[in-house]
């Protein structure tokens, strides 16, 4: 793959996300325990032999400065290999990224520094396995300028929240529109339709000519453009044709054994985690026994940096079902229940927690009860505070409360019983 340059786009804001994102961009936002949304992507290119990675950062990107640096330091830099991070830099003018577009416009210099036939665009912010060789694979058979790649969706989910793909039946791409509320739907399939993932390989000669052209998105701008064009535009059915191969568990006469899958079940899966209640879900979607998104693979590992933490324990009949766990985790007489505890939690004696993602070193003193919820780094709850069971006083404890009732707690806050 060392004729492939991989960009991630990392500058969104997150605003959906809010306030998760409030000292965060959204590629950083813990997941999943002991991950940041990007070590997915990043594992994708890494698993997939991509080791030539920009990050275009811009909105309070400390946080991702830091974890790239400190999981993704790839130290074979003399050899070509490496994952910078890129800051707006203001190098075309006064403005900072106008959009996904204008963000490699005005990073041209990037490309043409490298020796690469393929850019390959990524998002920084959804969850999923990809083997990106398979897409180059499919770009190069197809002869296309741009391969474009698609999960399909019902229309109604597609319908005002996803950039929609219309195809021919040689899956060639006829027509782009952003979140339109009457979405054109998959021939044969009309029940579904394509939705774009935000993942794009462009041949690169086709990418710096498209980029001179005005506009400063790809969906809005650039795609159409190309396809008035008569560009070769092509579409990737990413639930049709990528395979993830890795090792299953299965049991025969009580023994368990493990056989090599050609295809995993979550080759399929992909997830746009930009609101709480899509974050939420994608994490609950983790922790059944067979999940639909699973952590546990050996030969599609998922990378991320870790803290030195000591093992987790659970003392005084503490305990945790259906859930999962991190490093340096202590549950003292306390209850966890369906929940993605994150390095450093405690859970004191007598408190019970529900369906909820905690993140970094958070303390639950004794007698709490927490029911869907999402609490953010170093909160503290003290004795007897309940969150979750009535939404008012939630709100009166500075916390946000979901489309659906999730009540989200910001960093650094402190939950009180209140009478």
């Amino acid at each position: 793959m060392g004729r492939v340059l991989a960009i991630i786009l990392a500058g969104g804001g997150g605003q959906r996300l809010y306030p998760l994102t409030m000292m965060r961009s959204k590629p950083s936002v813990p997941f999943g325990g002991k991950y940041r949304i990007i070590d997915f992507t990043l594992s994708n290119c890494v698993n997939t032999g991509i080791r030539r990675i920009y990050i275009l950062t811009q909105y309070r990107s400390g946080s991702l400065n830091q974890h790239v640096f400190e999981g993704w330091n790839i130290s074979g830099s003399r050899l070509g290999e490496f994952v910078y991070n890129v800051p707006a830099q203001q190098k075309t003018g006064t403005d900072w990224y106008r959009g996904t577009a204008d963000a490699l416009r005005q990073n041209l210099d990037l490309i043409e520094e490298k020796n690469v036939e393929y850019v390959l665009i990524l998002s920084g912010d959804h969850i999923y396995k990809m083997n990106y060789q398979q897409l180059v694979d499919y770009h190069v058979k197809k002869k296309a300028d741009l391969s474009v790649c698609a999960v399909r969706v019902p229309k109604e989910q597609a319908a005002g929240a996803l950039g929609v793909l219309e195809i021919d039946a040689n899956s060639r791409l006829l027509g782009f529109e952003e979140k339109p509320l009457n979405p054109k739907t998959i021939p044969g399939s009309p029940e579904y339709a394509l939705g774009s993932m935000g993942v794009y390989i462009f041949t690169v000669g086709v990418l710096q000519k498209a980029l001179q052209e005005p506009g400063d998105d790809f969906g809005k701008n650039i795609i159409p453009q190309m396809i008035q064009g008569n560009r070769a535009v092509f579409v990737y059915d990413f639930e049709k044709w990528n395979k993830i191969e890795d090792f299953i568990v299965q049991y025969k006469d009580g023994k368990r054994f493990s056989v090599l899958a050609k295809r995993t079940r979550d080759s399929s899966y992909w997830r746009d985690v930009g609101t709480i209640d899509s974050y939420y879900e994608a994490n609950m979607d983790l922790i059944g026994v067979d999940p639909s998104f699973n952590l546990y693979g050996i030969k599609w590992p998922l990378r991320t940096y870790e803290r030195n933490s000591p093992p987790s324990k659970f003392v005084l009949g503490g305990n945790a079902t259906e859930s999962i766990v991190s490093k340096g985790c202590i549950i003292s007489a306390g209850t966890v229940i369906r929940s993605v505890l994150s390095p450093n939690v405690i859970v004191e004696r007598g408190s019970v927690i529900e369906d909820t993602v905690i993140f970094e070193d958070v303390v639950i003193e004794p007698h709490a009860h927490i029911k869907k919820a999402i609490i953010d780094k170093h909160v503290h709850i003290e004795s007897g505070a309940s969150l979750g069971f009535d939404k008012e006083k939630d709100k009166q404890q500075g916390c946000t409360i979901s489309e659906t009732g999730i009540v989200v707690v910001p960093k650094q806050h402190v939950i009180k019983a209140l009478k």
